[in-house]
């Protein structure tokens, strides 16, 4: 039996949206900055956000009627990105399969408004359909950043399929429209796979290189380090699981040390992390413990929520749960381990996870999503302990002229302004108010005392002032 972690789960949940059918791991994707799109097996796509409706910030689930989708399809992946810059626009890629009652047909369908002023309008980009027939039933849909020959940036679909082979989409901007092209001219490291890929992920890092990983429906997981000036492998590395792998993902631990992970979730066994893939590749690595004691972990998202500079590691299991896990440095005699910090239960199947800001205060939500429908969390803000702090904050600025006057300079209060990842709220605050920041530590901050108080880079700036 799973255990409990060591803290309370820290997210208590906002709003619920229901969904009249079921998704999959497949069916979740941000579009901009604060919307999500969840696409339904039976067809229908759902926007997500949230809206001033009588002056309260209220969610709003609305169903997006995307051409070229037939009413009997199955949607099988859902994916968004806006174009690199200095192209503009929002582009959707929808993947289905059409039941003719005969033959099942799969489809790629790419949604872009070309239209001066509509380039962001997702009711006008549902509107403007390419669509492909696919050869093969696909999988998942992935977007990444790619350098072109003429030095630019672009943003290409990458999509997975059961032909064992992984397709590119590129854009043709001359024609306005994406093409199918051979995948190893940009990836050369995705070809020759050794089965279905079932997830991908592709991280750029310094020097002009990246890090490209896949997990296979055979349990093999592949993992490559590219120089994309030709691009050209550098190396690469293969290890072999025992069961089908759900998820892939490449990340640094801490904020400022150099040094790049692979999380690797399956089916069966424990979730493992493979450290300092540059270094080592797959030789060094550490399992989450009870990991595997919650059926099959279908999602994951490495992300700092607790704002301390080292990432969290969140795991979404069939068995309804939501684990989270930090890094734990070692001590004495133990090695290096990442430890089970909390956990959350809910009533279905977790299938995937987005952290993303979308109320628009500059704090971000997590977004789940489920059998059943779209959960959207929040943190649970510690009222009680931010009071002290500003109580004691308040002394210290009675106590120091020198300290009220910094605060309270313009140049000064934007640094500190800029700790928080509040500062849109608190800069409308200001000039809603007309104080100055010595009067909002006094006075502004007490009263909307639950924008700040999750905010542990705050917190901890705090501390430093009262400190000394």
């Amino acid at each position: 039996m799973l255990r409990e972690g060591k803290e309370a789960c820290p997210f208590v949940e906002d709003s619920f949206s229901r969904f009249l059918s079921q998704s999959n791991m497949y069916g979740l994707c941000q579009a901009g900055e604060q919307e999500l799109l969840a696409a339904t097996l039976k067809g229908k796509v759902v926007c997500f956000r949230y809206q001033d409706l009588q002056q309260k910030i209220r969610p709003v689930a609305k169903e997006v009627q995307f051409t070229y989708i037939p009413v009997d399809a199955e949607i099988v992946s859902i994916d968004a990105f806006n174009k690199s810059s200095p192209n503009r626009g929002l582009v959707v890629g929808i993947t289905f399969i059409k039941d003719s009652g005969d033959k099942a047909t799969p489809f790629l369908n790419i949604y872009c408004d070309y239209e001066p002023g509509s380039e962001f309008n997702l009711e006008s980009i549902a509107q403007s359909c390419l669509n492909l027939e696919l050869q093969f039933t696909p999988f998942q849909l992935y977007h990444t950043e790619v350098q072109c020959e003429n030095g630019c940036s672009e943003t290409v679909f990458l999509l997975s399929g059961h032909d064992q082979r992984i397709h590119l989409y590129k854009e043709n901007a001359s024609l306005h429209q994406f093409e199918e092209q051979p995948v190893e001219r940009l990836f050369p490291e995705l070809q020759e796979l050794p089965s279905n890929v079932l997830w991908l992920d592709v991280l750029s890092i310094p020097g002009g290189r990246r890090l490209s990983a896949f997990g296979c429906q055979n349990g093999c997981v592949g993992l490559a380090l590219v120089d994309q000036t030709g691009p050209e492998i550098v190396q690469s590395w293969r290890v072999q699981q025992d069961s089908p792998i759900s998820t892939v993902l490449l990340f640094p631990l801490h904020s400022q040390i150099v040094g790049y992970n692979l999380l690797v979730t399956s089916s069966i066994e424990m979730a493992v992390v493979y450290r300092d893939v540059q270094e080592y590749g797959v030789s060094c690595h550490a399992c989450l413990s009870e990991s595997d004691q919650c059926d099959a972990v279908l999602c994951a998202l490495v992300t700092d929520l607790d704002f301390d500079g080292q990432k969290e590691l969140l795991l979404g299991t069939y068995g309804q749960e939501l684990l989270c896990y930090k890094f734990q440095q070692p001590m004495r005699g133990t090695a290096e381990q990442f430890q089970l910090l909390w956990r959350r239960s809910f009533k279905s199947p977790l299938l995937s996870i987005i952290y993303l800001d979308l109320t628009g205060d500059g704090l971000r939500e997590l977004a789940i999503l489920t059998l059943k429908g779209l959960h959207i969390l929040q943190v649970h803000y510690h009222v009680k302990r931010t009071s002290t702090l500003v109580s004691s904050l308040r002394n210290r600025c009675r106590t120091s002229p020198q300290l009220a006057a910094s605060l309270n300079s313009t140049r000064k209060t934007l640094v500190f302004l800029q700790i928080t990842n509040g500062i849109k709220t608190l800069l409308h605050i200001t000039r809603q108010c007309k104080l100055s920041f010595l009067d909002i530590n006094m006075h502004i901050i007490e009263q909307n005392i639950h924008v700040l108080c999750n905010m542990m880079s705050y917190e901890c700036h705090l501390m430093k002032i009262i400190k000394g």
